[in-house]
């Protein structure tokens, strides 16, 4: 089964962030980036599938400018066959998102199209439903694991005090989430077959973005902490400031 995972490229989740200069996006002097986490977990699912089958392709998709070479090698390097970065510029606008990738992938050979739940940097989650959507499939979302089975693809999500399981007919789109596809290391073998491997470089689709950033700020400072007392004493101090202070009661 061929399969085809969509990854973004975002700020690693220990980077210091600045804001930009521009008051709008961030100051990338310094910033390491990586594949969004929850992406990692896609693209784990989708080659120990490919693994478990014995054959099939692995494509990873991602949009954004050149830049965005580097974390398609480190799937590459992972272990997926191709590479495909489309051009183009990366927006809040989940929708405009969803159709520049769309265009691309309604080409490809895929019965099965993985996305990680949601983008660490931003944390929407609406791209995958979206994108299934478009397509025409069946989509689910926050999935754990799952096995296909012939034509069907058997998903587990997590829920409250038990665990989900839904059918899904293929061809489908999947949103994983942090489960049982932890992530692998790219070995050096990995690393160098990467450099040989092919990355397709394309113009994305052109689509007009309907959400922008008007600022960007940092959150404001933490105020100190207070010691209001010891022991039961403290304790009426205590809530009278939650309750007239910090309105919190």
């Amino acid at each position: 089964m061929n399969i085809s995972v969509c990854v973004k490229r975002v700020p690693d989740t220990e980077t210091r962030i600045r804001v930009g200069a521009d008051g709008t996006s961030i100051d990338p002097s310094g910033v390491k980036f990586v594949v969004s986490p929850y992406d990692e977990f896609a693209v784990e699912a989708a080659l120990r599938l490919r693994e478990s089958n014995g054959a099939g392709e692995v494509v990873t998709v991602s949009l954004g400018d050149e830049a965005g070479q580097d974390i398609l090698r480190t799937t590459l390097a992972m272990g997926a066959d191709r590479a495909v970065l489309l051009k183009g510029q990366v927006t809040p606008d989940g929708l405009a998102t969803a159709r520049m990738l769309a265009a691309e992938l309604e080409g490809h050979d895929a019965p099965l199209i993985l996305l990680g739940v949601k983008a660490a940097d931003d944390d929407q989650q609406q791209v995958g439903p979206m994108l299934a959507t478009i397509l025409g499939r069946a989509c689910a979302t926050a999935v754990s694991s799952f096995e296909v089975d012939g034509d069907k693809v058997r998903c587990r999500r997590e829920a409250e005090g038990g665990n989900e399981v839904v059918e899904l007919p293929l061809p489908a789109v999947l949103t994983i989430t942090k489960g049982e596809y932890e992530p692998r290391y790219a070995s050096l073998k990995g690393i160098m077959a990467a450099k040989k491997k092919p990355l397709d470089v394309k113009d994305a689709a052109s689509v007009p973005a309907r959400i922008s950033v008007e600022t960007l700020e940092l959150p404001p400072e933490r105020s100190a902490g207070r010691i209001v007392g010891e022991g039961p004493d403290a304790v009426k101090e205590l809530v009278r400031i939650l309750r007239e202070e910090a309105n919190a009661l």
